[in-house]
């Protein structure tokens, strides 16, 4: 097949895979000065007098997405433009590949991995829920991976996606079979449970390398998929620990009240899977699923969106000390902040204790923002084993405008909590 030099306002570079009514082509976009994926559909389909309304409508639906799903796990879609002689649209080019290989025996991938891709789905997936955006064909092949041996993931191809409570975007038979829930196969009303259900597809497939449901007959998988239950993960393999089997047997009840009935939940019972079945193989490294969780329980971080959080591991550090070690030194200068992740802490003035830090406070943010050149009040002694989340004041600047806005709101809440508590004490101290 031969490239066309150019698609729109964007230069192909090359051909990346071609299907059999559209080619996705690796461009470059002058403008914004990026490499960029661009899908376009074969020239002549929208004539197609069978199916030529059903191509264009999943065009339609996917330029009614520019701009509307942001989140670091979905693919960004930049452009569109859709006209009677055909279609493309132009997205975040993602280098990895798809989840595909790692959906065969030989090249499958370890737990920790596995738990952490189909956490990160369950993020992205919420977050086009809560957009009011159901994807509807959630299958490896649709899944995108940052880099070939990473753990980072971008959905793409939400052409199929129901958009609110539109008719007009309920297009049927749109989907792939294997993947499909029961109320899918049998055309159904949809919410975004048909989605949980696929991506337990999908984490079966990359659990065992096998599909739950396997046959060559289209009415035979449409029977085993609403009649019949999956063979357990555990029998292609024994050491898959019960807590994954299980994870995967509720995503895809049959009876969708069984079901998980949100992502929160789904993403809940993967968190604990690291936690529960001692399946992480290095004690002493956190998975970027459980960082996200930790920051999602502590009260300073309870109004960061996702892609806030995300972006907030992506710049901070993570450490363990010892007992006795001082994390800051009254008197001394520092350019960063820290949040207790795990033990404790004594925070001492001239040598007077003044209190103790546990797990989830936030310290050492007021010499940022002091006429002090950054010099500490007080010094901050662990006193047990810590985890220690530290964040530097040039690496906060360099957050998007969106993330340090949400910083400084929260470092303001931490002042004003503890201002309430120095007046109360005071109060109490007859002052």
């Amino acid at each position: 097949m031969t490239a066309p030099e150019r698609i729109g306002k964007y230069e192909v570079r090359r051909l990346l895979g071609a299907g059999a009514t559209s080619s996705v082509y690796l461009a470059w976009d002058p403008f914004h000065r990026r490499e960029v994926a661009v899908k376009q559909l074969e020239p002549g389909f929208f004539r197609n007098p069978r199916r030529g309304h059903l191509f264009r409508q999943l065009f339609l639906n996917e330029a009614a997405l520019v701009g509307k799903l942001v989140h670091p796990h979905i693919v960004q879609i930049y452009d569109a433009a859709v006209n009677e002689e055909g279609a493309y649209v132009v997205m975040e080019y993602v280098p990895g590949g798809t989840l595909e290989p790692l959906t065969h025996e030989g090249g499958l991938a370890a737990f920790e991995r596995v738990i952490e891709i189909v956490f990160k789905c369950t993020r992205a997936l919420d977050h086009a829920f809560r957009k009011g955006v159901t994807h509807r064909d959630i299958k490896p092949a649709n899944i995108l991976l940052s880099a070939p041996e990473g753990s980072d993931i971008r959905i793409s191809d939400f052409g199929a996606a129901l958009q609110g409570a539109s008719d007009s975007t309920q297009i049927a038979n749109l989907g792939s079979p294997a993947y499909m829930s029961p109320q899918q196969v049998r055309e159904m009303p949809l919410d975004h449970r048909t989605d949980i259900y696929s991506l337990g597809v999908v984490m079966y497939q990359l659990l065992t390398g096998h599909l739950p449901f396997e046959t060559d007959n289209r009415y035979n998988l449409v029977y085993r998929i609403t009649s019949e239950v999956p063979p357990p993960v555990a029998g292609y393999r024994p050491d898959i620990p019960e807590a994954l089997g299980a994870i995967v047997r509720r995503a895809m009840e049959k009876d969708i009240d069984r079901r998980y009935q949100s992502w929160a939940e789904f993403s809940h019972d993967l968190t604990l899977a690291f936690r529960n079945c001692a399946i992480e193989p290095d004690r002493k490294a956190l998975s970027e699923t459980r960082k996200f969780q930790f920051l999602r329980g502590i009260a300073f971080f309870r109004e960061f969106t996702d892609a806030e959080l995300w972006e907030t591991i992506g710049f901070a550090r993570w450490s363990r000390i010892q007992p006795g070690t001082v994390i800051f030194k009254e008197g001394e200068s520092g350019d960063h902040f820290c949040f207790l992740a795990e033990g404790e802490a004594q925070v001492k003035r001239n040598g007077a204790l003044l209190g103790v830090f546990t797990p989830g406070d936030c310290f050492g943010e007021i010499a940022l923002f002091s006429a002090g050149k950054g010099v500490r009040s007080a010094s901050v002694e662990a006193t047990t084993a810590t985890r220690l989340i530290t964040i530097r004041g040039g690496a906060l600047e360099r957050a998007s405008d969106a993330c340090r806005m949400r910083f400084y709101k929260a470092f303001l809440e931490v002042l004003a909590t503890r201002l309430s508590l120095t007046s109360s004490r005071i109060a109490n101290l007859g002052v």
